[in-house]
């Protein structure tokens, strides 16, 4: 073990893997204050800035139920946090968000389709300000934008999916999706369904 290099990736990732019930959470996580409704901690002299600020929080602040399974896409910490509907399965991943606030969107919406190695496609705002991009790049490209699944949302152009660019994880640098590592969304693509709850808070 003493060969194995640890990077901000894979503690993210290892954090991702763990459920409800083996996720550790520093005391200082637990205290209430401006942050209540985020899972970014308060800011300490001794607190970091890394994977350790991350919290789980409770669907119930934010749901009146899990049916179908509840994600929560917290914009302020970068953030997605998913429920199970029977509430056994908890799941935390870092992600991407909007570039700008003009871009962004919040609210309840829902998942209404779910597609794997999806084919991607700009929008007409985005050919406008980018007309040299493509007119489609085709699922499984090793570049498409859309990674390989994709949670399609109630909102038109509004997705949750992976990314082959694992720079844009934990920064605001999307064109209005949600993204995650490719392991991340490939896992919460078989926890997720149809009729799946969305917020984003």
């Amino acid at each position: 073990m003493s060969d194995v290099k640890l990077n901000r990736r894979a503690l993210l990732g290892a954090a991702a893997a763990m459920g409800a019930g083996t996720l550790a959470l520093p005391a200082l996580a637990q205290q209430a204050g401006t942050m209540a409704n985020s899972t970014q901690m308060e800011p300490s002299a001794t607190t970091r800035s890394n994977i350790s600020s991350f919290r789980m929080l409770d669907w119930r602040k934010h749901f009146d139920n899990t049916r179908n399974g509840a994600i929560l896409v917290d914009l302020t910490s970068r953030a997605l946090h998913f429920w199970s509907e029977d509430q056994t399965v908890y799941k935390l991943y870092p992600c991407s968000i909007p570039l700008s606030e003009d871009l962004t969107r919040r609210g309840k919406t829902q998942v209404v389709e779910m597609r794997e190695n999806p084919s991607w496609r700009p929008t007409p705002a985005m050919r406008e300000r980018n007309p040299e991009w493509p007119e489609v790049v085709q699922g499984g490209a090793p570049d498409n934008p859309l990674g390989v699944r994709a949670l399609y949302l109630s909102w038109q152009y509004y997705r949750i999916h992976g990314t082959h660019d694992t720079r844009k994880i934990g920064r605001a640098s999307s064109n209005g999706c949600v993204g995650l590592y490719n392991e991340h969304i490939v896992e919460l693509y078989s926890l997720s369904k149809v009729g799946t709850q969305v917020l984003l808070i």
